[in-house]
């Protein structure tokens, strides 16, 4: 009876660890996607020469749901990644740490332009999703 018991905790707890996931914004492909996206986004707010190229980004956003789900995630839990402050936040924080590493000032929307025609230049995800009008 004892080692059925302890066989039934140990299973147990192997579950508990299997079923755990970690949060959205520890899975690194998903939050490098969003990243990107959130990138582009500003991109082409702040420069009048670049535009989105919205097909594309919505097939990413797809992409990004599809692997959480594949991954176990609800849409809630998708959902309140998407929708949480922190998140939004740490996003803001992340982006604007980028953009000053690649020599944007926030006061020159030609700044914005020059990196966004650099990301598209060398065909990064940032710059798929980017064009110059």
């Amino acid at each position: 009876m004892r080692k059925t018991i302890l066989a039934l905790s140990i299973l147990a707890l192997t579950a508990t660890a299997v079923a755990a996931k970690p949060p959205l914004r520890d899975i690194k492909s998903i939050d490098d996607a969003v990243f990107d996206v959130a990138v582009a986004d500003q991109i082409r707010k702040k420069c009048p020469d670049i535009s989105a190229r919205l097909l594309r980004a919505l097939s990413m956003y797809q992409s990004v749901r599809t692997e959480a789900r594949k991954l176990g995630y609800s849409d809630d839990e998708i959902e309140a990644y998407a929708d949480s402050d922190a998140e939004k936040a740490r996003m803001k924080a992340r982006g604007a740490a980028y953009f000053k590493a690649n020599g944007v000032v926030t006061s020159d929307p030609q700044s914005y332009c020059a990196l966004g025609r650099k990301e598209i230049e060398k065909s990064s995800r940032i710059g798929s999703l980017l064009r110059v009008k």
